[in-house]
């Protein structure tokens, strides 16, 4: 499998989330470090996404999770920086009264298609977003999308632990972006 970017949203995923999980599992995986995880401003988001990206030596597949989804829409509007896709997890609605409001600078993502392939992992229990907007942020941004059953916010909280359908869903991604 190419090389992995770990992106998770505000807080960081802990140790017991998927991400992490995967993270301490493969070398290849590797995670962006902005200045703040608890207080994001986008900016710095965006340019430790750039600094990420630009540390791997072939274009990678982006994981993100969260207020990380948001970041990559911004992101791939404003860097030429070259990504082999991105596996969106949970998108959250910014318009929410669930959207935490330290994470105000993220909002208004971009509409505009991308341009690299990508996929939204969706559930339908979501208290940050609904399946209907995750749904039409794939649309939107000319990715594919999948609902998972009922997750949560598919975190730590959701009890997935490795997560393994997800990592099935993740290596199917990888291999189709490698076929493209």
């Amino acid at each position: 499998m190419t090389e992995i970017v770990i992106l998770p949203g505000i807080g960081g995923s802990g140790e017991l989330h998927w991400q992490s999980r995967w993270e301490k599992s493969d070398p290849g995986y590797r995670r962006f470090q902005p200045t703040d995880w608890n207080q994001p401003e986008l900016e710095d988001w965006i340019l430790a996404l750039d600094r990420a990206v630009g540390a791997t030596p072939k274009p990678p597949l982006l994981v993100a999770h969260s207020l990380a989804c948001l970041l990559v829409a911004h992101w791939q509007q404003v860097s030429t920086a070259p990504v082999a896709g991105a596996f969106l997890v949970a998108v959250p609605n910014p318009q929410s009264r669930a959207f935490p409001v330290e994470a105000a600078s993220f909002a208004n993502p971009p509409p505009s298609k991308f341009r690299f392939p990508s996929l939204i992992i969706a559930s339908a229990n979501d208290p940050y977003g609904t399946i209907e907007y995750a749904h039409g942020r794939a649309n939107q941004w000319g990715g594919g999308f999948l609902e998972v059953g009922q997750l949560g916010h598919i975190n730590e909280a959701s009890g997935l632990e490795d997560w393994p359908h997800g990592k099935t869903l993740l290596t199917a991604f990888a291999a189709g972006v490698a076929n493209s």
